[in-house]
């Protein structure tokens, strides 16, 4: 065959059949495939449910610059950017939950960190009033994820010399207490309404050391209508969690009120006529909050290696074969 093991990773990719036969790539999927499954075992003892949702949907949503659109016989349709409504759909009659599926984003980025096609694992949970709980939700959930990995350590030591992380560290700060941080230890300053670049979320990591840090309490100008504005204090009940320096969650409560839903539209300056479906779920709903994950960036942290060689095939701005 035309590559080993330690081939240049585009070749690698060209060759993804033969690839994945080597140890590494074998390995991979194993421990991809181990935390799937304890997420998975830990939501269905929670009494989750599993569901798959359409990937087509018939609206782009209010990032719709970064979607897929689709021919669909007379009409436009768009690859789904989140399973968002869907999911938030689901919550109103009652059921937890979960969703296991691929995620499409038009990213113009050609990083290393962007792919156009992703596993995304979504989690939406009734009853939920805080970010705090949200938060501690998902932390108990990966824990179980983390932990379904500990028969492979002796593998990944040998196989990729590292030593594998099934107990994982864990911090909770605001943004406003993370950007106090970086200014203290680091001397980077940012303006209020800013998020956390890349770099920053690095930088980060390295100061607190720890491997799991929650970002709570971001801007309503950096957040979608759909989370749950606290309009006193300008920030949302949202969060991002960050692992070894790099964003693998965005999760929220949501708001659940349709006057308040409606409202919150309208000061983003979205056509509620664009989000009428979405909207007309929330005329019989109940309080929630919800988050997606990353699958390939958590392997990609958990082994050290690029998002795209978590991909089982890489699907970026310049890779759509094989």
């Amino acid at each position: 065959f035309p590559i080993t093991q330690e081939s240049a990773i585009d070749l690698r990719f060209d060759y993804r059949y033969v690839d994945l036969h080597f140890p590494k790539q074998q390995l991979m999927l194993k421990i991809r495939n181990a935390f799937l499954q304890g997420c998975r075992q830990f939501l269905l003892k929670e009494e989750f449910c599993e569901f798959t949702t359409p990937s087509l949907i018939g609206r782009a949503s209010e990032s719709g610059s970064e979607c897929f659109s689709v021919p669909y016989f007379e009409k436009t349709a768009y690859l789904r950017q989140s399973p968002q409504m869907a999911k938030q759909l689901l919550c109103m009659t009652g059921l937890d939950y979960f969703e296991i599926g691929s995620i499409f984003r038009a990213e113009g980025s050609s990083s290393s960190r962007h792919l156009t096609e992703f596993t995304g694992l979504d989690v939406e949970k009734n009853w939920v009033f805080s970010t705090r709980e949200i938060m501690e939700f998902e932390e108990a959930m990966l824990k179980a994820g983390f932990a379904a990995l500990e028969p492979f350590k002796e593998e990944v030591l040998k196989v990729y010399g590292i030593d594998l992380l099934t107990d994982p560290s864990v911090v909770y700060m605001t943004l406003d207490e993370a950007k106090a941080i970086l200014k203290e230890h680091a001397g980077i300053t940012s303006t209020k309404d800013s998020d956390l670049s890349d770099d920053c979320e690095r930088i980060l990591h390295e100061i607190v050391k720890k491997d799991f840090i929650f970002v709570s309490d971001y801007p309503i100008a950096k957040r979608p209508f759909y989370h749950m504005w606290e309009e006193e204090k300008g920030t949302t009940k949202s969060f991002d969690l960050l692992f070894r320096g790099i964003e693998i969650t965005s999760g929220a409560v949501r708001e659940y009120r349709y006057e308040k839903f409606v409202e919150q539209v309208k000061k983003k300056g979205v056509s509620l006529e664009s989000v009428k479906e979405y909207s007309e779920i929330f005329k019989i709903s109940r309080p929630h909050a919800g988050f997606g994950i990353g699958v390939e960036r958590v392997i990609s942290r958990l082994l050290g290696i690029s998002v795209k060689e978590a991909a089982i095939l890489v699907r970026d701005r310049e890779r759509i074969i094989p």
